[in-house]
């Protein structure tokens, strides 16, 4: 019996002392972890907005319209989570645009998070990648220019996939072997627009933010 209860004070000795260690890790790397992100996030959208002076985080996502995924699903757009709502501005302050950043629950290997800028008349000025955990000399070839570049600086309401070779410029080549990762990019990139379009033109046009 003895035995059985020294075993027993063991176990939750050594339980209560790891649970300890792990919050006082998560504690320790929590700032810089958020430190991390928070640069990672800044960084992407300089690289979908160079011409930006600034960016203004007033946009609430959640707040300004929860039933854009019953919008998205109309539209055929599966699986496209609106994370955050970023605007780009000049020196002068005036509006260039937005970054969007939207998430993907559609990639082969988890979730894929983009940043996406889009100007004012609808032209996307490129797309800049938080998440994406697909299968090396696949899916993560989507990190190559010669597959994000294909969405820079084109003015469309819709992107298309292809595997037969992109003919327009709103048509996207798709990853050879990887098709479910190129899917997944462009049905969030086409999410980004259609939020920009359909909620953030309606607010910019009069609604109220």
């Amino acid at each position: 019996m003895n035995r059985i209860i020294n075993d027993t004070l063991r176990i939750f000795l050594i339980t209560l002392i790891a649970g300890v260690l792990l919050g006082a890790t998560y504690m320790i790397t929590k700032e810089p972890i958020a430190e991390a992100e928070k640069n990672a996030k800044i960084e992407a959208y300089a690289m979908v907005f160079e011409d930006a002076a600034d960016f203004h985080d007033d946009w609430d996502a959640s707040e300004i319209d929860a039933s854009y995924s019953e919008l998205f699903e109309s539209q055929g757009i599966e699986g496209v989570t609106v994370n955050e709502v970023i605007t780009a501005v000049d020196k002068s302050g005036a509006i260039l645009g937005y970054c969007i950043t939207v998430t993907s629950s559609k990639g082969y290997g988890g979730d894929v998070t983009i940043v996406v800028g889009i100007r004012n008349n609808n032209t996307v000025n490129g797309i800049s990648f938080l998440t994406l955990n697909e299968t090396p000399g696949l899916g993560m070839k989507a990190k190559e220019e010669s597959f994000y570049n294909q969405y820079s600086n084109v003015k469309t309401e819709k992107f298309r996939l292809t595997k037969t070779g992109a003919n327009s410029d709103d048509e996207i080549d798709a990853i050879s072997g990887a098709t479910r990762t190129s899917n997944a990019v462009t049905s969030a990139v086409n999410g980004a627009l259609l939020y920009k379009n359909s909620v953030l033109g309606y607010y910019k046009d009069g609604g109220d933010k």
